[in-house]
C-alpha cells in the first residue's frame, strides 16, 4: 500500500499558528500559460486543516493533502500518515487508508476536466487510533469545463457512511450531525457543487470536526476535512467559441456580440419589410406604368372610332 509520511516539528508548527482549511479551491496551474488559452483543472482526494490541542495546552496545526494534482497530472496513492511531535508518542498517525484513492486532471485549449475517487476509505485523527472519524464505501467528484459549453460539476457519496462508529444517513437539505458523548461531534455536509459561466467545483463530502479524545496526549481536535474535490476553469476565449453541437435555441448562443449580431440581423429584416410595405402605394416606377396605361387606352379608343366610321359609310 502506497503511503506518504510527514513529520511536523512542534516548534515550526507553533510558529505558523493554527491553520484553517480554505473552502475555496487551491490556485490553478496550467500546462502552457495564459497566452496559450489552455483551460485549468485540479483535484484532491483528501484535504485536512486541523488544530490539534495537546494535554499540556500546546496546539499543533495539522494541514495535509492526499493526491493533490493540477492539470495535466494523475495521482494514485492509497494511504497517508502524519507524525506530530507530542501526539501519540511521536508515532505516525494514519490519517487515511483506502482501497482506491485517485485524482486526475487534464486541460488543453478546448476542454478542462478533473476528477477524484475514493473507495473503501477510513479517516482517523490524532488521539483516536482505534475509532474511525468516518468510513465511506465510495465518494466521487468530477468537474468539466468545455469551450463554448456550460461547465458541469457532479459529486456523489455511494453506499454506507459511518461516523464515529455510527451508521448515518446523509441529507442534501443540510449538514448531518453526529455526536458521541465523551468523544465529540462531526457535522457532515453532502455533495456540494458550484458552477459559473466559466468554472465548476465539486466536493463529495465535507466534515467539520470537534472531538475531545483525552487520550495519547491529545485533548481535542478541531477543524475540517474535505473528501474528493475537483474543480476546473474553461479555456480562455471559451465564451466566444461556438459549441461543438450547436443547440438550435436562442438562449444557446454564447459569446460577446452573439446576441447583438442576431438581433441586428432581425431588425434589418424587419426594416426592409417595413420599407416595402410603406412603398406599396407609390414607387419610383409608378409614373411610367401610369403613362403606358394611358397610351394603350388612347390607341384602343382611336381604333374603335375608325371601325365605327367605316361601318357608317
Amino acid at each position: 500500500m502506497n503511503s506518504h509520511t510527514f513529520r511536523l516539528p512542534a516548534a515550526v508548527l507553533l510558529a505558523t499558528g493554527a491553520v484553517a482549511l480554505l473552502t475555496a479551491p487551491p490556485a490553478f496551474a496550467t500546462g502552457g500559460g495564459a497566452a496559450g488559452g489552455e483551460g485549468k483543472a485540479g483535484a484532491v482526494v483528501l484535504r485536512a486543516g486541523l488544530d490539534v490541542g495537546l494535554l499540556n495546552a500546546v496546539h499543533v496545526p495539522l494541514k495535509t493533502t492526499l493526491n493533490e494534482v493540477s492539470a495535466p497530472a494523475t495521482a494514485e496513492k492509497t494511504a497517508l500518515t502524519v507524525t506530530l511531535d507530542g501526539a501519540e508518542g511521536n508515532k505516525p498517525v494514519s490519517v487515511l487508508r483506502a482501497d482506491v484513492a485517485t485524482s486526475k486532471a487534464t486541460a488543453d485549449k478546448t476542454r478542462a476536466e478533473a476528477e477524484a475517487n475514493l473507495a473503501k476509505a477510513s479517516v482517523h485523527v490524532p488521539g483516536l487510533p482505534l475509532l474511525s472519524l468516518i468510513e465511506v464505501e465510495k465518494v466521487t467528484s468530477k468537474a468539466v469545463c468545455e469551450a463554448g459549453k456550460k461547465p458541469v460539476a457532479r459529486a456523489n457519496v455511494l453506499g454506507t457512511v459511518t461516523a464515529l462508529g455510527k451508521k448515518v444517513t446523509l441529507s442534501a437539505g443540510g449538514p448531518t450531525k453526529v455526536e458521541v458523548p465523551g468523544v465529540g461531534r462531526i457535522d457532515l455536509e453532502l455533495s456540494g457543487t458550484e458552477t459559473t459561466s466559466t468554472t465548476a467545483a465539486a466536493a463529495a463530502l465535507r466534515l467539520k470536526i470537534a472531538v475531545n479524545p483525552l487520550n495519547l496526549n491529545v485533548a481535542k481536535v478541531d477543524g475540517e476535512i474535505v473528501l474528493a474535490e475537483a474543480h476546473c476553469e474553461s479555456p480562455a476565449g471559451a465564451a466566444a467559441a461556438p459549441p461543438a453541437n450547436p443547440d438550435v435555441k436562442p438562449q444557446a448562443a454564447t459569446g460577446p456580440g452573439a446576441g447583438s449580431a442576431t438581433s441586428g440581423g432581425t431588425s434589418g429584416t424587419s426594416g426592409t419589410t417595413g420599407a416595402n410595405l410603406a412603398e406599396t402605394g407609390g414607387g419610383s416606377l409608378t409614373p411610367y406604368v401610369a403613362g403606358g396605361a394611358l397610351t394603350l387606352l388612347a390607341i384602343g379608343g382611336g381604333a374603335l372610332l375608325i371601325t365605327r366610321r367605316g361601318r357608317a359609310s
